[in-house]
């Protein structure tokens, strides 16, 4: 068995050679299709021995992919972005799976580094190469589509999903968006497309929840309640809409429509890693009105299902403290440091569990570490705290 990489570029020199790098000795073939790249992508590319195409850009995810499908020869096709790598633990996963004669297509779990929301997704980018795949949509491109209409017709196949990170996705961090302008493009594109398809649920999942993060959340949920809709029996959309519904509700302050919508979307059956948003939100809506034994439950899942999730253990220390359990809460914020030793906010709070536990020294040397981090990342707040500590004494 064979497996070629395949991904379309543009202007990507700084991040396409960890990409590269991260598949280069998984794939026999590298295929990469230059949209328009001005820089010294084209030349990155050669240096990894890859076979170069060229494709004039029509804003059409889907146009672009399909074009480098025509110049893949391997056995299995691994679909990447330039802003993507492919985690080194997960290949033997990959080959075994590889190697059997049962699957079509392999979805992989991904890692939205940087993500606010949804820190995880499961995405079909490894697949046979077959003469009938092919992407659409042209944003948010899958292949979805195509294989569902190949298992009607050749019933042998099966989809395998993996439930380990695979893929680290850095392109969704905030500082890389507004470089890149995403959001304009993406609602661009997806409005135009939505324009001929008004009930697909995908396209309504993915541009509702862009207007719901871009701020026009009211036509974000119209959209996403139109996805509902036509959504059947579809899990892992049905499980975006219902998530995304519950972020909208939740900036919209229906607190019990928010708590709703997240309760329906983690009773789906999907992967427990995409759960993690909508348990993690939960808690959040839970601790917001002062339901801290809820909250607290929720934060348990989160980190039942990733215990490597700093995030999950900051919030579960947040509730820990608004419940007085201090020791408890001083463990979670320590596991949360030792996951992103960069946390600044869990060292802040660190410092106030300490300080109530009398540990004054311990709570100073939080609180400077706290400011010294803020100091890079938030000035203001840098500078707040260090007046508060002054007001304090210390």
């Amino acid at each position: 068995m064979t497996t070629s990489l395949c991904i379309i570029v543009k202007n990507e020199e700084i991040a396409l050679p960890q990409c590269l790098n991260s598949v280069k000795d998984v794939v026999e073939e590298i295929v990469v299709l230059d949209t328009g790249s001005s820089d010294r992508t084209v030349e990155v590319a050669r240096q990894f021995g890859a076979k170069i195409y060229h494709f004039n850009w029509c804003n059409d995810f889907s146009a672009a992919r399909n074009e480098a499908l025509k110049y893949v020869t391997g056995d299995w096709v691994l679909v990447l972005d330039a802003d993507e790598i492919l985690v080194p633990e997960i290949i033997p996963n990959l080959q075994q799976a590889m190697d059997g004669d049962r699957f079509l297509v392999i979805n992989l779990l991904r890692q939205e580094v940087g993500a606010v929301q949804s820190p995880y997704s499961l995405v079909s980018r490894l697949f046979r190469r077959h003469q009938d795949i092919y992407f659409a949509r042209p944003y948010h491109a899958m292949i979805d589509d195509s294989v569902t209409e190949i298992l009607r017709r050749e019933t042998h196949w099966q989809i395998a999903n993996l439930d380990r990170v695979a893929i680290l996705h850095y392109g969704y961090q905030q500082q890389q968006i507004a470089q890149k302008d995403k959001f304009v493009q993406a609602e661009k594109i997806m409005s135009g497309f939505l324009a001929s398809h008004p009930d697909d649920p995908y396209v309504c999942s993915k541009l509702g929840a862009l207007y719901v993060q871009t701020g026009k959340v009211v036509p974000g949920i119209e959209l996403l309640e139109r996805g509902l809709k036509s959504a059947a029996n579809n899990e892992e959309i049905l499980y975006e809409l219902h998530y995304h519904l519950g972020l909208a509700y939740s900036y919209e302050r229906q607190i019990s429509l928010a708590i709703a919508s997240y309760q329906t979307a983690a009773q789906l059956n999907v992967s427990s890693f995409l759960k993690i948003g909508a348990y993690n939100n939960l808690g959040n809506l839970w601790q917001k009105i002062g339901n801290l034994p809820q909250a607290k439950s929720n934060y348990l899942k989160v980190l039942q299902i990733d215990p490597n999730f700093a995030l999950g253990y900051y919030n579960l220390g947040i509730t820990l403290k608004a419940m007085g359990q201090f020791v408890e809460a001083i463990a979670a914020y320590e596991r949360a440091i030792q996951l992103n030793p960069e946390y600044a906010q869990a060292y802040q709070n660190l410092g106030v569990a300490l300080l109530k536990l009398g540990q004054v020294r311990e709570s100073l040397a939080a609180f400077q570490q706290a400011i010294a981090l803020y100091e890079s990342s938030n000035p203001t707040v840098a500078r707040q705290l260090s007046q508060k500590l002054q007001e304090m004494g210390f």
